[in-house]
């Protein structure tokens, strides 16, 4: 079955539980590991997202100009 593409909102959301749940200490060590490198993954999800749409933006402001 397919995945449902992931959007930048639910990035956003998924990062702030994991950085709640950090800052509550609800993580063992075990757990922590794993959710850092998840945070990370989804930093750069975000990061590449945001690059791309200042791209896109730009573009068409460009477009526009000519």
């Amino acid at each position: 079955m397919a995945q449902k593409k992931q959007t930048y909102r639910e990035a956003i959301n998924e990062i702030e539980e994991i950085l709640d749940k950090i800052e509550n200490d609800e993580l063992d060590v075990d757990e922590l590991v794993e959710k850092v490198k998840k945070v990370t993954e989804l930093l750069r999800f975000c990061k590449d997202k945001l690059y791309a749409t200042q791209d896109e933006v730009e573009k068409a402001l460009k477009d526009i100009d000519n």
